[in-house]
C-alpha cells in the first residue's frame, strides 16, 4: 500500500511548519546581574526607564547595535544550563534592553558570546532554581525581539 502524492506533500508541508513554529528565535548566552543597575548606557541615572516588574536586561554586543538596543523589547526562553534540571520548566519572559552589557556598573566577567546580562527578576524567572544550591553563571537562552 502506497501513499498518494499529495499525501505525502501534506505531510511534508505540516512538518515544516511545524518545524519552524517551535524554532523561532535566535539562540544566545545569557549571565545574570546585580545592582547596582544605574547609570546605564541607555537612560543614564532615570530610573523612570525601568520595568516595574524588573525584566530588563543589558545587550551584549551582538545585540547592542551602536545603541539602537535601548528600550529593544525581547521574549527570552532557557533552553540549556550546565546543571541539566535548570531548565526543566521553561518559562518565556517580556524584558526590555535598558543598558549595555561592556559598560555595566555591576556585570559578572563577561565572554564575547554573552548575548544578554539579565536582572536579579528575570534570570530567576528563567530557571528552576530548585533544581540546584546555586545558580549556573550563565545559560543558553532562545530571543526573539518582538
Amino acid at each position: 500500500m502506497t501513499m498518494s502524492h499529495s499525501k505525502l506533500f501534506s505531510i511534508f508541508i505540516l512538518s515544516t511548519v511545524y518545524i519552524f513554529r517551535t524554532c523561532s528565535g535566535d539562540i544566545g548566552a545569557a549571565a545574570e546581574y546585580s545592582s547596582p543597575y544605574l547609570p546605564t548606557s541607555c537612560y543614564s541615572s532615570d530610573a523612570a526607564e525601568f520595568p516595574s516588574n524588573n525584566l530588563f536586561a543589558a545587550a551584549g554586543d551582538g545585540i547592542w547595535d551602536n545603541g539602537a538596543a535601548c528600550g529593544r523589547q525581547y521574549l527570552v526562553k532557557c533552553i540549556s544550563a550546565p546543571e541539566p534540571a535548570s531548565c526543566e520548566n521553561p518559562e518565556t519572559i517580556q524584558l526590555k534592553i535598558v543598558d549595555y552589557a561592556n559598560s555595566a556598573v555591576s556585570h559578572p566577567l563577561l565572554t564575547p558570546a554573552t548575548t544578554m546580562l539579565l536582572s536579579n527578576t528575570a534570570y530567576a524567572m528563567l530557571l528552576n532554581l530548585s533544581s540546584s544550591s546555586s545558580p549556573p553563571s550563565s545559560i543558553n537562552i532562545e530571543f526573539q525581539q518582538v
